[in-house]
């Protein structure tokens, strides 16, 4: 039996060099698809990925576009555009991977809803900033005409911001398992997934705009699936203790309950590093094996040999 593994992708992973058009990150996708081809041999595979840099140009593209006949899509519409769109050139460059080797294998991109709680304290304190920066005077003229909430971002600018809950469930949860089940390498929850709750009254599905962290999302998905590994695949090889000093030390293998104590110590910072910690902590503590590390050490990292390595 192959393991199976859920492989998150931060949204950089298709910007390495801030690269905004079409063709540009399709070559870094191309990338991406060679690897996963390569790791298809040995391993069950599921992809989900964030989608920060390209949720962000389809809102700048909405609100700029936007009229009174047709206005600007909701964020949550924008959460399902990238899906789409990034799925597009992941499933293309998977296909195209396998093409190359002479190979054929069933890919498949699933638009995925995923379940929040409406009572989510995150509802109340949005923190998430999306779209574009504005000066002061037009952040607060567009949230009084939008209904949004601005803040200040870093002495960047201002910015839209948006409440981050997190994942309770995932609709195409067993579609996603029949597809796997069948050998599809599966692109799913894509950009966190879309917020999406249940009503009360009939369980009816409704979204929201919000935005769910792409690692606790595909961490809920490994667990769904049953996945063996739940990988957060980001731009450096390790999680470093004093990261960027003259101490910075990678961590290799550790425990979850040593991840913890590190965590609590505040060697990991919220935005960077701490989401991908807390969602392979909760990984391993339900007797998996999570790892973060980046996609050109992957292949040792699967094996132990390369990568941080967190068990229970």
């Amino acid at each position: 039996m192959k393991k199976r593994v859920v492989l998150a992708l931060g949204g950089n992973a298709l910007q390495k060099k801030g690269e905004t058009t079409a063709e540009a990150q399709k070559q870094v996708a191309k990338q991406v698809g060679e690897m996963i081809a390569e790791l298809a041999s040995d391993y069950e595979i599921v992809v989900a990925h964030g989608n920060g840099p390209q949720v962000g140009n389809i809102l700048i593209h909405e609100e700029a576009a936007s009229t009174k006949e047709a206005p600007a899509m909701p964020l949550e519409t924008a959460v399902a555009m990238s899906q789409g769109q990034i799925g597009y050139w992941l499933t293309q460059a998977i296909n195209n991977a396998f093409a190359k080797k002479g190979k054929r294998k069933k890919v498949a991109t699933v638009v995925s809803q995923v379940v929040v709680d409406k009572n989510d304290s995150a509802f109340k304190n949005p923190t998430k900033p999306i779209g574009q920066f504005y000066s002061e005077k037009e952040a607060k003229t567009l949230a009084k005409k939008n209904g949004w909430t601005v803040k200040e971002d870093a002495g960047r600018g201002w910015r839209r911001v948006v409440p981050s809950p997190k994942p309770v469930d995932i609709v195409e949860k067993k579609a996603i398992s029949e597809l796997m089940h069948d050998g599809v390498i599966v692109i799913a929850a894509g950009g966190g997934g879309i917020p999406v709750y249940r009503t009360k009254v009939l369980k009816r599905l409704k979204g929201v705009d919000a935005v769910i962290d792409k690692d606790y999302a595909a961490e809920k998905l490994a667990e769904l699936v049953k996945a063996d590994v739940f990988v957060s695949v980001t731009a450096v090889p390790n999680v470093y203790l004093n990261y960027g000093t003259s101490e910075q030390s990678a961590i290799s293998k550790i425990t979850a309950k040593e991840m913890d104590g590190l965590k609590k110590f505040g060697y990991f910072k919220a935005g960077s590093m701490l989401p991908k910690v807390e969602a392979v902590v909760a990984f391993a503590k339900k007797g998996g094996t999570g790892i973060i590390t980046d996609i050109k050490n992957l292949k040792n990292a699967l094996v132990g040999k390369a990568g941080t390595i967190v068990r229970k």
